[in-house]
């Protein structure tokens, strides 16, 4: 049986969301930020014949994001759920998710990405093996050195990075940045976004190209890991250079499936 989720039920679907708490950072964050009562944000739950939640589907605006521990779901009724929508534009989740409700849509997709998914519950380094002693955490003032950096690494040339969202980013306590500084200008950085009561996803790993190569990225990712799973939350990033997620995982980030994202004709 699958029925709208209301404050009441947030116990049952927290004990099921919790469980793997990086592969449901955006919907532990949204139910977190939103609750179950917003026009724009509501929730369904599938209820198994003992009255268990055993899979939640999520609606932020026009994206929708379902979730189930295991692979049997009732699929064809969240896709009923997701078309009865005429906002539906996103499908978004874990392939091992989606995949099973993509068949029952009948809406045209437009475009399919897809990335690795990594998490970390544990650094796998020596901390004594990596040097993070110029690392510091960045403050709201720092967003214009962050975003100059950021905009002098090709990887990011095509990203809309502005000072105005990276000062509020850093403002509201949903995301952290870790810096090493020379001469005055951010040369090497990585940040949380997203974060939650049990997660938080890193993003914007990035090194000036005149200081590769000498750990600087490293640093930063082990001081943001430490600091973060020392609060007790799991870290996950999405990756789509396996080059990148040879690095990732030296650190203790284990591959935990696919995340997708598709987008659909209305």
């Amino acid at each position: 049986m699958i029925r709208r989720l209301d404050k009441q039920d947030h116990e049952a679907c927290f004990r099921l969301i919790k469980g793997e708490a990086a592969e449901n950072l955006f919907i532990i964050g949204d139910i977190e930020a939103y609750g179950y009562e917003q026009e724009f944000q509501q929730v369904w739950g599938e209820f198994n014949d003992q009255n268990e939640l055993m899979a939640v589907l999520l609606k932020y605006r026009e994206n929708y994001i379902p979730y189930a521990k295991t692979e049997e779901f009732d699929a064809q009724g969240f896709a009923r759920i997701i078309e009865a929508d005429d906002q539906f534009s996103f499908l978004s989740g874990l392939e091992r998710c989606t995949a099973k409700i993509e068949p029952y849509l009948t809406n045209k997709l437009k475009r399919k990405r897809k990335f690795y998914y990594a998490k970390c519950t544990e650094l796998k380094v020596n901390l004594d093996d990596v040097d993070v002693s110029e690392v510091r955490l960045a403050v709201p003032d720092d967003a214009k050195r962050l975003v100059d950096l950021l905009q002098a690494i090709p990887e990011f040339a095509d990203s809309i990075i502005s000072e105005k969202n990276k000062r509020e980013a850093l403002e509201s306590g949903v995301a952290r940045t870790f810096y090493i500084e020379r001469e005055g200008r951010f040369v090497s950085t990585a940040s949380t976004t997203a974060e939650n009561s049990l997660s938080a996803m890193v993003v914007g790993v990035a090194t000036h190209p005149d200081y590769k190569r000498k750990g600087m990225a490293s640093a930063c990712m082990v001081a943001l890991c430490e600091e973060l799973l020392g609060e007790g939350k799991e870290l996950c990033l999405f990756y789509d250079n396996p080059d990148a997620g040879t690095i990732y995982k030296k650190l203790g980030f284990q591959d935990i499936g696919f995340w997708v994202m598709n987008i659909y004709h209305h």
